[in-house]
């Protein structure tokens, strides 16, 4: 009998292992893993955190297409510039699926580890981004590795169901469409027949809800904003022709018009960026139109973020 109560007591304890170690998706996401233990989903993000221990794993969906040109672009002095100083690179398999995880220390200000682990599955690739800032006292090498290493893939989760899961809440659409929603926190919007946009033959845009607390109000949040605009990597020779904060509906916001060229077509475009700050987040609008298209868009653009609301 002995033998027997000890048998199903292991069988017992195998199986709660085995439902502990079933993947977590975040609302509408095809990416999940195990997360490490106290991680939980996140409500600002696709993905997981642990503020107390200043932790977060980041999931990204992409085309099956992107992943030669997302790892042949994961470079040492590419990452280098980003922010990330590799110690190590693998190829990886996971669940029949090709990947390659990175993994390095945060350069900059904000020290800490961070890894990037790129997957490629039959029709989609992913980026899982984990980070931990501080020193040793958060989660360890092996416990971000073996949440990494249980990525899984699920089926298509519809567009209608990805743009409800967003930690906001659309209005006046303006006469954009969905196309795509990213990292769980972010929308992108167009007017016209392709899904696929370039050198701005469609106008784009697209709308982000913070993953950090704003800058304090005041001459900083104008740096916050002209630094955010010069981040974005798929536009050149911007020339700002406005930058202005003010208050509307009882909160702080803050707008950019300027000139710029798409970077891959050369084509000269006008871009809008406008900020609404709230306490401890903010929504970012960022609309881009032909030269000539200006007057038709910019007030469509700003249409879209004046009608957004942050879900509580």
């Amino acid at each position: 009998m002995k033998a027997l109560a000890f048998a199903a007591l292991g069988l017992l304890l195998s199986f709660q292992a085995a439902l502990a170690a079933e993947p977590v998706f975040p609302p509408a996401s095809r990416l999940g893993l195990v997360p490490p233990k106290d991680m939980t989903v996140s409500r600002r993000f696709s993905g997981f955190e642990n503020e107390e221990k200043a932790a977060a794993i980041t999931l990204v969906e992409m085309p099956a297409a992107a992943y030669e040109q997302l790892v042949g672009g994961f470079t040492k002095e590419a990452l280098k510039r980003q922010g990330l100083d590799e110690t190590s690179r693998e190829p990886v398999k996971l669940g029949g699926m090709e990947g390659m995880l990175i993994g390095g220390t945060m350069l900059g200000p904000v020290q800490g580890r961070k890894w990037l682990l790129a997957i490629k599955g039959a029709d989609m690739a992913g980026l899982v981004v984990a980070q931990v800032r501080g020193g040793e006292d958060g989660y360890s090498e092996a416990q971000i590795r073996e949440a990494l290493k249980s990525v899984a893939l699920r089926g298509p989760v519809s567009l209608e169901e990805q743009i409800a899961a967003l930690p906001f809440r659309l209005g006046d659409t303006a006469g954009f469409r969905p196309v795509r929603v990213m990292t769980g926190n972010s929308a992108l919007f167009t007017d016209g027949p392709k899904d696929t946009i370039k050198g701005v033959e469609q106008p784009v845009l697209i709308v982000a809800s913070s993953l950090a607390p704003p800058p304090p109000a005041g001459e900083r949040r104008n740096q916050f904003a002209r630094a955010a605009l010069n981040s974005n990597q798929i536009l050149q020779d911007i020339k700002i022709e406005r930058s202005e904060s003010f208050r509307f509906r009882g909160q702080d916001w803050h707008e950019i018009v300027a000139k710029a060229v798409e970077a891959e077509s050369g084509q000269p475009v006008i871009v809008m960026q406008t900020i609404r700050f709230e306490s401890g987040r903010y929504v970012r609008m960022v609309g881009m139109t032909r030269v000539e298209q200006r007057d038709q868009h910019l007030p469509r653009f700003r249409a879209v973020i004046d009608g957004v609301e942050m879900n509580p």
